[in-house]
């Protein structure tokens, strides 16, 4: 069980994914470090977030593409957090984006290139305290298949994912844990005035509450039930039929 003064650094933390997963480790007691570009933006969130919970609560201004500016970050931070949740994500818009290649570009970067060598100095600095801790990175089940509707975001969060499975690999033998979350629809800012399916739809602050509750528990891979079932049966049909479907 992780310690409830054990710092958390969130990333992408404007998020409605982020914000409740902030919510949901400060019940817990842990401090919250709140990271993403234009911090100043985060204020009413630190107030509200510290005021509710009695923890200590920052924002830092963090921009993930700034991959030079990576190590200083990590130094200016106040504490050395022992959970980092990376709850980075660009969706673009596919039709819009598919011949525009520095769209493209920002989409892959921000998805899957940036946070990965992100994560990769994180997990290197956190196995080496000896103290271990927690990584939890946020995927997609858009990453489980490319489908013409999302498939360069689609396309990044797969290898997102790919990259997450060899890490916690890599640090399978230490004390620290390596998990990844793959979302269906999830009511957040990303998602607004899209036309989401009711049954397949869950809000950001329950959901948050069950990642949270599956770190803790040392799980994997965080996969709602009702995603996962419906993406094995997408995963599984035969290509030529799969290129039929409008899914």
């Amino acid at each position: 069980m992780t310690p409830a003064d054990t710092p958390a650094l969130i990333l992408g933390a404007r998020s409605g994914i982020a914000r409740g997963i902030a919510v949901a480790l400060a019940k817990r007691g842990h401090p919250i470090m709140l990271a993403a570009r234009n911090a100043q933006r985060l204020e009413a969130d630190v107030s509200d977030i510290s005021i509710r919970h009695s923890v200590e609560v920052s924002a830092h201004d963090f921009d993930v593409l700034d991959v030079a500016g990576h190590q200083s970050f990590l130094e200016s931070l106040p504490m050395k957090p022992g959970i980092v949740v990376c709850a980075i994500g660009v969706l673009g818009d596919q039709e819009a984006d598919a011949g525009d290649s520095a769209a493209t570009k920002l989409i892959v970067e921000s998805n899957f290139l940036a946070p990965c060598l992100f994560l990769e100095r994180v997990a290197t600095q956190m196995s080496a305290s000896g103290r271990g801790g927690h990584i939890v990175g946020i995927g997609s089940v858009a990453g489980d298949r490319g489908r013409a509707k999302n498939y360069v975001y689609g396309s990044a969060k797969a290898g997102f994912a790919a990259y997450l499975s060899g890490l916690r690999q890599k640090y399978a033998a230490s004390a620290l844990h390596v998990m990844t979350v793959k979302p269906g629809f999830v009511r957040t800012a990303m998602t607004e005035g899209m036309d989401l399916p009711g049954p397949l739809t869950t809000d950001a602050e329950p959901f948050a509450e069950r990642v949270v509750a599956a770190m803790e528990k040392g799980k994997l891979v965080y996969y709602d039930m009702r995603w996962r079932a419906l993406m094995g049966v997408i995963t599984h049909l035969p290509e030529r039929i799969f290129m039929k479907t409008k899914f």
